[in-house]
């Protein structure tokens, strides 16, 4: 696999009486020589080439982006034009934007930025985004903010002076999100049959969709497979290589919805279910996305309550992964019971009633860094069991759908904004994820992203086909086994003990003790 843009250094022979070749034609041979591909030329560089060539001796650096087919000249320039050749990763998410920037000469990551989408004023959840779209001039809204962020944040992080050496951009969003950038329209996305506008686009110019960078910089969006399958999973099972492996691995991508796809070299299953929100932190009174001041880390020892924050600063909220931890960690203490249930008796001056609920105090207002209290209520705790039991029965199905056991699994990744930092002891101890040997799971962080950037330095343009080829959507909604299965979930961390020895056997040492 090689780079999404190539860098050739050229020596080409001199014009003569004797070959009188065109300058376009003396560039094409060369390039086919080293390339063994069609190369395509356009109008503004041929434009440029006679001038460039002679000024140069005939010594040229040549800056090729690939197509799928060949490749696309995007610049000429003389040997001693040192600027840098750069690339851009973008992660458009529904809650947040991550941006990865390339140098193709090193390959290798040189900067990041992340920032909210600016699409959630005009709604929090996609739906309602998908709504406004639908009125007259709302999609060209969606559109200009979040072309005028990107562009904002792009130039912060490249800098003013390097923008227009943006080569190539790998871009990857759910299906809306891919939509909502491109100026797609979006009406027949969510009524049956919920059919996409386009899947598979070939490599854009820069300018045609808007975002800055070379003149003849290429963009290439991550396909979707259908409305089901956006161009961020895409991505991530592109960065996790599950495609790849030999041996059985799940994938688990956790952001506003879970994505889940079991498979190997042979064969990609996938769903899909609402698990999302709540283990993102996003539905709790004190819930928070993953950003400084989120408590991440919890213990509950001894009546003593411990909790590490992103970046070590005043508490502010829990994030995701924080939430799953602090369940565990009630759990294990007995303040709540396998129901969900609290167990005030057991540390009453940790429970209160805040706004008509009872709730469990983790963070007293003199703590925190805005002098509110942070805490979890009681029907807070249920909505976090409902969420794990759906997580837990979606891996159950999608397993038992092709007769895989849990210990079939030779992998389990774990991906997106809440896996990037989830404790999988803590997942297991709650009952979202099955009770594996620990050294199978391995935290990915934003595959999608990180996905992005495998594209742009390995050009992988059949794999990416490969990925789309072998999937198969299973759709949750019709398997009668998921309600049956969901009601042992509810649980913690589930009816049938037997399915987590490792957590019996820690509340027999808890309990011990």
């Amino acid at each position: 696999m090689k780079p999404a843009v190539e860098i050739l250094d050229l020596e080409l022979p001199a014009p003569s009486l004797t070959d009188q070749r065109s300058d376009e034609r003396r560039l094409r041979e060369r390039l086919r020589e080293h390339l063994r591909a069609q190369v395509e030329i356009p109008l503004v560089v041929l434009r440029e080439l006679p001038e460039i060539l002679r000024r140069a001796d005939f010594r040229v650096r040549v800056i090729l982006g690939r197509t799928g087919e060949g490749f696309r000249v995007l610049e000429v320039r003389t040997p001693e034009e040192k600027a840098p050749v750069l690339g851009l990763g973008i992660d458009l998410g529904s809650t947040g934007v991550a941006l990865y920037l390339v140098d193709f000469e090193n390959r290798r990551v040189i900067g990041k930025r992340g920032f909210r989408n600016p699409q959630i004023p005009f709604g929090e959840d996609i739906l309602t985004r998908l709504h406004h779209a639908s009125r007259q001039e709302g999609l060209a809204e969606l559109r200009e903010v979040t072309l005028e962020a990107l562009d904002r944040e792009i130039r912060a992080l490249v800098g003013a002076e390097n923008v227009s050496r943006i080569y190539y951009v790998a871009f990857c969003g759910n299906t809306t999100m891919t939509h909502f950038f491109l100026g797609l329209p979006t009406r027949w996305l969510y009524r049956e049959p919920y059919i996409p506008a386009a899947n598979w686009l070939d490599p854009l110019r820069l300018s045609e969709v808007g975002l800055p960078g070379a003149r003849e910089g290429l963009i290439f969006v991550f396909p979707s497979g259908g409305s089901y399958f956006g161009g961020d999973l895409i991505s991530g099972l592109l960065f996790a290589g599950l495609h790849r492996q030999e041996g059985l691995g799940l994938f688990v991508d956790v952001g506003t919805n879970a994505e889940i796809v079991l498979g190997n070299r042979e064969f990609l299953l996938a769903c899909a279910g609402a698990a999302g929100p709540a283990l993102e932190g996003g539905v709790l009174s004190c819930g928070l996305q993953a950003r400084e001041g989120a408590i991440e880390r919890i213990r509950i020892r001894d009546h003593r309550i411990h909790y590490q924050t992103i970046g070590n600063v005043p508490p502010i909220g829990i994030c995701g992964s924080g939430t799953i931890e602090l369940l565990a960690e009630l759990f294990l203490s007995g303040l709540i019971n396998p129901q969900g249930i609290f167990q005030v008796e057991r540390w009453p001056e940790r429970f209160r009633e805040i706004e008509g609920e009872m709730a469990f105090v983790v963070a007293e207002a003199e703590e925190t860094g805005h002098g509110k209290p942070i805490y979890i209520t009681q029907g807070e705790v249920k909505n976090l069991i409902r969420s794990k039991g759906a997580m837990y029965t979606m891996l159950t199905v999608i397993c038992q759908s092709l007769g895989v056991d849990f210990q079939d699994l030779e992998s389990f990744m774990v991906a997106g904004s809440f896996g990037s930092r989830i404790d999988p002891e803590a997942a297991i101890t709650v009952g979202m994820l099955p009770d594996l040997p620990r050294e199978r799971f391995r935290v990915l962080g934003n595959a999608a992203g990180e996905g992005t950037v495998r594209f742009l330095l390995r050009g992988s343009f059949e794999e990416v086909r490969e990925i789309l080829s072998r999937l198969t959507y299973l759709e949750m909604n019709v398997e009668n086994r998921f309600m049956q299965l969901l009601t042992g979930s509810l649980f913690l961390p589930h009816t049938n003990l037997d399915l987590f020895p490792s957590v019996r056997e820690k509340l027999s040492f808890r309990q011990g003790h």
